[in-house]
């Protein structure tokens, strides 16, 4: 039964035609006995039937409605049918259904108007019809006012399941942006963090490897050294992917991130050192108990401008590392000369494969606003490039 009342009110065409096929079944049922039983059903079939599309024009069928009443009268008037005044056309049923829809699907001001209209169709029943007035005028009023009420109220609560639908569909679409969002944040996040580990790696390598190329004849022992660097690279770079890899597959909060400190930034210049750059560092207060998550941010952005100085300026350049800890921020600076563009030790076809994307600095300025920190990145008068970071103790909740 629920189903089907469900299904019927999906359907309001199909609903309205039961309700006229009722009205019309009890305007046959009192035809019996009419001086003119059939123009009495036709006029009273005239009344039901536009009552089937009442909900899509209100205003064109209330209108039919209220002239087939008007019609009926003249017509009982005209036959001298008069004691039909007595139960009159049950179909005059549909006025006080018209009244309902205009006042749900209209408005009240045309509800208004077709009062005036109803209250000149009961005056010309009263006249016609010889019937008693105030019976007529308090059951007329009776029967309107409570089609008005029934359709204030019900119209009342339809705008309030409308309103609820509309905002249970703004929360479904925000619910589907923030998991799209969030979906869009953790690839970015992924891609981040292996662009981080294997960009840098794979660097020093391709440099090494392209080093012991040329010194494996003429120098062996630097060869060797290249080779073992090669080596060492290699497998801290997969114990650093195996890290990253076990960090993605599992929630982790910023307290279980690694954290780095003086000694990871330490190892990051040694590791570009061995590769062949020429590297000052200078570190300034202690960075060993920051939070986690600051502690990566510095350790990534200093891992990944050493990277793009190997990348672009070669073996030949100068870098100077500053960490420093002030009071309320650390400061992350990295300048180097630009030396030769690609370097002497860098072969042709090696270029490609170490040059990148280019989304190194996309990568460091998404770390640093994660991180509420500012970062600006450019290239100076004599060529190099400046890579400056504040990223602040205590950033914003």
């Amino acid at each position: 039964m629920r189903r089907f009342s469900l299904w019927v009110r999906d359907r309001p065409m199909i609903a309205d035609s039961m309700l006229a096929a009722l009205l019309f079944t009890l305007e046959i049922l009192s035809s019996f006995g009419r001086t003119a039983p059939v123009l009495y059903a036709i006029t009273g079939l005239g009344m039901c039937l536009p009552i089937v599309c009442r909900r899509r024009y209100p205003r064109a069928a209330a209108t039919a409605v209220l002239v087939m009443s008007i019609v009926c009268t003249v017509t009982l008037y005209a036959t001298g049918d008069l004691n039909a005044a007595e139960n009159e056309h049950p179909a005059k049923f549909a006025l006080a259904v018209s009244l309902y829809t205009l006042v749900a699907y209209v408005g009240r001001r045309a509800a208004a108007i077709y009062v005036v209209g109803l209250s000149a169709d009961a005056a010309v029943s009263i006249l016609l019809l010889d019937q008693d007035v105030p019976a007529v005028v308090v059951f007329s009023a009776l029967a309107f006012a409570l089609s008005w009420i029934i359709a204030e109220f019900l119209g009342a609560r339809r705008a309030y399941d409308d309103e609820v639908a509309a905002r249970l569909t703004v929360a479904a679409y925000d619910r589907d942006r923030r998991a799209e969002e969030a979906v869009y944040a953790e690839r970015t996040r992924i891609a981040r963090e292996l662009h981080d580990v294997v960009a840098h790696a794979v660097s020093v390598m391709v440099v090494q490897a392209d080093g012991a190329s040329y010194a494996l004849r003429g120098n062996p022992e630097a060869a060797e050294r290249a080779l073992s660097n090669i080596a060492g690279t290699g497998r801290q770079a997969l114990a650093e992917l195996r890290r990253t890899v076990a960090l993605l597959r599992t929630p982790q909060t910023p307290e279980e991130m690694p954290q780095h400190g003086t000694a990871g930034v330490a190892r990051v210049v040694q590791t570009m050192r061995d590769a062949g750059l020429s590297i000052e560092l200078v570190q300034s207060g202690a960075i060993d108990d920051i939070s986690p998550a600051l502690s990566l941010g510095v350790h990534r952005l200093v891992q990944e401008s050493l990277t793009n100085v190997l990348r672009h300026s070669g073996t030949d350049s100068k870098a100077w590392v500053h960490v420093v800890r002030r009071e309320d921020d650390v400061l992350v600076e990295i300048v180097d000369n630009g030396g030769a563009r690609h370097g002497s030790g860098v072969r042709e076809d090696y270029r490609t494969a170490i040059e990148g994307t280019g989304n190194g600095l996309v990568g460091m300025r998404e770390r640093v606003a994660v991180l509420h920190g500012t970062l600006e990145a450019g290239r100076r008068h004599d060529g190099g490039w400046t890579v400056r970071a504040q990223l602040p103790l205590h950033p914003p909740e």
